[in-house]
């Protein structure tokens, strides 16, 4: 915890804001990648 705090301290807030929230978006991206890749097949069977 203490190294969290040192890095804010060391990039600034915003900066710690905009990596954790890109780290909570990944999931999602991953499933929207999964979902384009799969679109072919689907698009195949209609």
């Amino acid at each position: 915890m203490d190294q969290m705090i040192k890095f804010i301290g060391d990039v600034g807030f915003p900066i710690v804001v905009s990596l954790f929230l890109l780290y909570r978006i990944e999931s999602k991206l991953d499933a929207v990648v999964e979902s384009i890749q799969g679109l072919p097949e689907r698009l195949k069977k209609v």
